[in-house]
């Protein structure tokens, strides 16, 4: 008898969480759920499955992805929600796996008119599903596994399975989402944090950081959406003692937030001149750097001091360089 590999000694389930968090910059984020769905009906063998990620309030997708599907199934599924009792008990039970067959005896559910309109024109025969809301955001997710054998319905090691490892995909995807976005806008402010909405303010995606914030100072919040309107995209607005920028990210938002500091109190040209003027220029220089006359640095320099409270270059030095400032001992 051949003696186990070591590969083989590891749990598949554990395997499959220790890759998901390794690909976040390997696999391109748009492509993040399909792979890890094909990964996934490798531990849960599976003809198709689906992942779905909406709002918990209108149990619409805002984002889904199938795996061993046609793309037009998630509509057909969407559609037929009014007659689905499976929906309610993942509801009632979320991050645990629901079986169609513990809800809809097979008797009744191939009889049905859900199975005949939804499932059957896909020859799907069982269903196993998991729903996740993070209460924070309200971003419901949903991911449920489909196979085409009537006689091979899910055993209790597939819904173990599937429960272990439904927390750390969802997260993960959340991680190679964000990981991606800070490749391309790497210009963000120290403890700053990020979250995906639509136009209305719902969120789409949300770092916890960007939670984190929000909670901190608005405990009885509205979940779901921003307790702020967007800004226009590419400005800075305040709010409450946060800082918050918008850009736009296809047909939806990135937003960014930070806790307020000094300098952010300044408009884009005070802060041009700040910059300039800790850098060692004199008001010639930085003016003719900006573009504008030297009398102009003076003047907005003095408003910088009042605003700031300081009353030197070394003092705003500082502030824009802190790491520079001299300790006690030097």
């Amino acid at each position: 008898m051949q003696k186990p590999s070591p590969v083989d000694a590891i749990d598949p389930v554990d395997r499959l969480i220790a890759r998901a968090y390794r690909s976040g910059l390997q696999v391109p984020a748009g492509q993040f759920r399909e792979w890890a769905l094909s990964q996934l009906a490798r531990v849960v063998p599976c003809d198709g499955a689906l992942w779905g990620t909406g709002s918990v309030s209108q149990l619409r997708f805002h984002t889904v992805t199938v795996h061993g599907l046609p793309a037009e199934f998630p509509r057909q599924l969407q559609s037929t929600t009014a007659i689905n009792p499976i929906i309610a008990e993942i509801l009632q039970n979320l991050d645990t796996p629901v079986d169609m067959r513990d809800v809809f005896p097979d008797a009744e559910f191939f009889a049905s008119e859900l199975y005949a309109s939804t499932f059957a024109p896909y020859g799907i025969h069982r269903i196993l599903s998991t729903g996740h809301l993070d209460r924070r955001s309200g971003l419901y997710s949903l991911l449920t596994l489909y196979r085409r054998d009537r006689d091979a319905p899910f055993s209790e090691l597939d819904r173990q399975r599937q429960k272990r490892v439904i927390y750390h995909l969802f997260n993960a995807a959340s991680h190679s989402f964000f990981l991606h976005l800070a490749r391309t806008h790497a210009d963000r402010p120290p403890g700053a944090a990020g979250a995906v909405v639509d136009g209305a303010g719902i969120f789409h995606e949300a770092q916890p950081r960007f939670l984190d914030l929000l909670d901190e100072r608005l405990p009885n919040r509205e979940p779901q959406r921003l307790p702020f309107a967007l800004p226009a995209p590419g400005e800075i607005a305040p709010y409450a003692d946060l800082m918050v920028r918008c850009e736009r990210l296809s047909d939806l938002y990135l937003v960014v937030m930070w806790p307020a500091g000094p300098l952010d109190r300044l408009t884009a040209r005070e802060r041009e001149i700040v910059y300039c003027v800790a850098q060692g220029l004199s008001f010639k220089q930085a003016a003719k750097k900006i573009g504008v006359a030297p009398s102009t640095v003076a003047n907005h320099l003095y408003r910088v001091y009042r605003k700031l409270g300081v009353y030197s270059r070394t003092e705003l030095a500082n502030l824009v360089h802190p790491q520079a400032a001299p300790t006690q001992d030097s």
